[in-house]
């Protein structure tokens, strides 16, 4: 993908004129790092510095006093932790990409001529300055795999549904053909990479992927690879190779399950947008998520990308991002959900600007609060149960939802009928007695919540009774919405 050809193609002028931003939800690839081939791959420090540029720059957008595109009431010099949120796999270079984006996001105040802000006066009459020139400490959420709260950002781990739908894109024509056109070419490669693959019948279009990859980062990293003998027609061969190969399985738009993890980013989306709506003075303006290409290609076809342009059917560059952009065209700092508008951004590794681009096939550069809840609905999901059983996942923390006995229960696969006979008397009494103590507390809340949104104007997203810790944030769907 090529920053410039999307520029040409896609792009939407996005006017600035007087409009109020209130928050941003920002989804960051990785910079460079070492090949996948041979696991625990970390970022180097050029993918370090790629992706402490691409903080650097959304920094002097939406934190700089004389920005246009400055969110409204945000600290500028010194990190305010209500204020900005940020999480990551539990994965080394993902963790390292956070951390080199927030380290440019909120500089050391010393570096920023804020020192005195790293100063502590003392009772004595001695000071103490703040070590490494006031660094600041921005809070991380590290995500384990084995939590719940890793489908936000990489809702294809543990997915089966995912891995038996992409196996289904190997068995397509396409990918048949390809796999036989390309067979002279991949084993041409060989002398490339004599100590990576046993042999020359090992490449091939199956590996695709894997190979761009390796060649790719020995060309960068090792002068004296034979990876050096690569031209430059080959390795764009290579690349676009890998593209198809890892659009193919990660979207599909007859087969909805090969983008799970697009679903579930989209949920995570509009839940931290909506957490700004709530309450823009006390919810995080900023939010930062660090995944991988698979997410952002998932999301492309998702969320009609590839209509706008066919760029967008390639992988992203090394630290590209995108940004979700929450405003009202007006100057004003109170919230009136129906003057609401959401502005979707993309910018392809650290070349060129952020990009606007339109959502859905709408052909706008921004959509109403609503009519954006509207699209997002019909393809997120919001809630770790449905994530479960559509994944048919066997994570631990899913066994809350599946039934007694090995199998799932009537909304997966199989599921025991007797397990379900034995408690069923039990059900029916507990269902009854929470029910008409329910019918007080849910005629509470509603009064309570009509009259804590009055005079807002437009649509909040649902609230789901028994909420689902999302980000150490409430998520606020209602589940019925999304089965």
């Amino acid at each position: 993908m090529y920053t410039s050809t999307l520029a040409v193609l896609g792009g939407l002028a996005a006017a600035a004129t007087a409009e109020t931003i209130y928050g941003v939800v920002v989804f960051a690839r990785h910079g460079d790092r070492t090949t996948k081939h041979f696991g625990s791959q970390v970022l180097t420090p050029l993918g370090a510095q790629q992706v402490f540029q691409v903080g650097s720059d959304y920094r002097a957008r939406y934190l700089a006093a004389d920005s246009p595109h400055r969110i409204r009431g945000i600290s500028e010099v010194e990190y305010v932790p209500a204020q900005v949120y940020a999480s990551a796999p539990d994965q080394s270079i993902l963790l390292s990409t956070a951390t080199s984006f927030l380290q440019a996001l909120y500089p050391p105040l010393g570096d920023i001529d804020a020192a005195a802000a790293a100063t502590d006066h003392l009772a004595n009459s001695t000071s103490v300055a703040s070590p490494l020139s006031g660094y600041q400490y921005v809070t991380l959420h590290g995500v384990n795999d084995d939590s719940p709260e890793a489908i936000w950002i990489k809702g294809d781990d543990n997915c089966p549904a995912i891995t038996a739908a992409s196996a289904d894109f190997k068995r397509s024509r396409e990918y048949t053909s390809r796999l036989s056109s390309t067979s002279d070419f991949y084993r041409s490669l060989y002398p490339l990479v004599p100590d990576v693959y046993p042999s020359a019948e090992s490449l091939s279009y199956d590996h695709a992927y894997d190979i761009y990859d390796v060649i790719n980062v020995e060309h960068i990293h090792n002068a004296s690879s034979p990876a050096q003998n690569v031209t430059a027609d080959q390795l764009l061969q290579l690349r676009t190779l890998a593209d198809s190969a890892e659009f193919g399985l990660n979207y599909n738009a007859s087969q909805p399950a090969r983008s799970i993890h697009a679903a579930t980013f989209a949920g995570a989306v509009l839940s931290h947008l909506n957490q700004t709506v709530l309450s823009a003075a006390t919810n995080p303006k900023f939010t930062l998520l660090a995944g991988s290409y698979d997410t952002f290609l998932a999301f492309f076809g998702l969320a009609g990308l590839t209509d706008v342009s066919g760029d967008f059917f390639g992988l992203p560059a090394y630290a590209s991002s995108m940004a979700f952009e929450l405003f009202t065209a007006a100057d004003t700092d109170q919230i009136n959900l129906e003057d609401v508008r959401v502005r979707y951004l993309f910018r392809n590794g650290t070349e060129g600007r952020l990009t606007t681009f339109p959502l859905f096939g709408s052909g706008k550069a921004d959509l109403p609060w609503e009519e954006f809840v509207g699209f997002m609905q019909q393809r997120a999901i919001s809630s770790v149960e449905t994530w479960c059983f559509k994944c048919q996942s066997d994570a631990g923390f899913c066994a809350r939802w599946y039934g007694a006995g090995t199998g799932l229960d009537s909304k997966g696969a199989g599921g025991g009928a007797g397990s379900v006979a034995m408690g069923s008397w039990v059900t029916v009494v507990v269902v009854m007695a929470v029910a008409i103590a329910g019918n007080f507390v849910w005629a509470a809340l509603w009064w309570c919540r009509s009259r804590r949104n009055k005079g807002l104007g437009g649509t909040l997203v649902d609230e789901e009774a028994e909420s689902v810790k999302s980000y150490r944030k409430e998520s606020i769907f209602r589940r019925e919405a999304l089965e």
